[in-house]
Formats: structure tokens, sequence, C-alpha cells
């Protein structure tokens, strides 16, 4: 079964709405705003696209990302290169510029974990990694934790009324600008 993991950039009350300076978002490109760049901060980020066997969005992100991503010819090789799924009920089709496949429920993306390959990643994406850790299908976090507080935006978990998920600390590494990095596998 291939692994489903959720990566993101968070503050450290728990917001990841757009960390990168996507518009609408009062806060946004937070992660680039009174934080020294530490590149040794971010190596987790090339091992995930090295690591990774497909990208997995929801559909606000996809659309956000479609877009600037295959520009980035440099940066974002590997995300270029390999299989893309965007979860959505609505989206009609795919942007012919970074096609993707449509996945219509959680069951297709159930079905997708059982296939071969390598980890499935998912970037963004906030309602679908909401929906994703509900039905049980997440089984890591990559997180890096900036030290700010940002208030409102949209978090990182769901606020749903469920069970406690346990989670294993599994790497973990405090940076010279605060920035913590948190990988957890999800206790299954």
């Amino acid at each position: 079964m291939r692994q489903l993991i959720i990566t993101a950039f968070v503050s450290l009350d728990g917001v990841m709405e757009a960390p990168g300076g996507e518009a609408g978002y009062r806060n946004t490109g937070w992660t680039f705003k009174d934080i020294e760049f530490v590149p040794e901060a971010y190596e987790l980020k090339e091992r995930e696209q090295n690591e990774a066997g497909a990208l997995l969005l929801g559909r606000r992100s996809y659309e956000a990302f479609a877009p600037v991503w295959p520009t980035m010819v440099d940066e974002f090789a590997g995300y270029n290169s390999m299989p893309r799924y965007v979860v959505s009920t609505t989206l009609e089709q795919d942007d012919e510029r970074w096609p993707a496949t449509i996945l219509r429920s959680l069951d297709d993306v159930a079905a997708l974990k059982e296939t071969e390959g390598g980890p499935i990643s998912v970037h963004g994406s906030a309602t679908l990694g909401h929906s994703l850790a509900d039905a049980g299908l997440v089984d890591r976090y990559h997180l890096l934790v900036f030290p700010k507080l940002l208030g409102a935006g949209k978090r990182l978990f769901s606020t749903a009324d469920k069970d406690a998920t346990l989670l294993n600390l599994v790497e973990h590494e405090v940076y010279k600008n605060g920035i913590q990095k948190q990988v957890f596998d999800v206790v299954k």
C-alpha cells in the first residue's frame, strides 16, 4: 500500500493558508515575512519531491498551482513529471497546462493508495486534508512549523468531533530561524 503524506507549512497556531503569497488572505506570504531564510530548513521539501510517486491535490489548490508550477521547471521538476491527481466533485476537466487525473471521492483515493508506486504527497488542500484525515487515509505528516501566530485562517487539522488520533514523532529538527521540522507517522 502506498503511503499518503500531508505536507504543509504551518504556523504555530495551526494556520496553513496562503504561505507563498496567494491572494485573498490578510497574512498572505507569511512564510517569507520576518523569518530569516535558512536553506537547510527546506531540505524536507526537496526530499519529498524526490521520494514522492504522485501528487494529490484538492480542486482549489490544483487551480492555484496549475498555472504556476509548470513554469517553475527547476524548482518543481519532480512534481511536474509525476502523476497528479485532483479530488473534486465539481471540476469538469483538468488544466491542459498541468494535466491531472480527476478523482471523484475518497473511495477513489483509497483505491489509489492500493496501487503500486511511491508515496502520495498532498500539498496545500486544507479541505481535502481534513477529509482524508477524518477518513483515516493519512499515514504521515511532514510539517515545517513557523514561529508565528496568525490567528485566523484555514487550519491544517480538522475540527471534526472524532476520536483522538495518536501520532508518532519520527523525525524532528529546529533551525536557527526558529522553524521546526516535525515528521509524524499516524498510529493506526
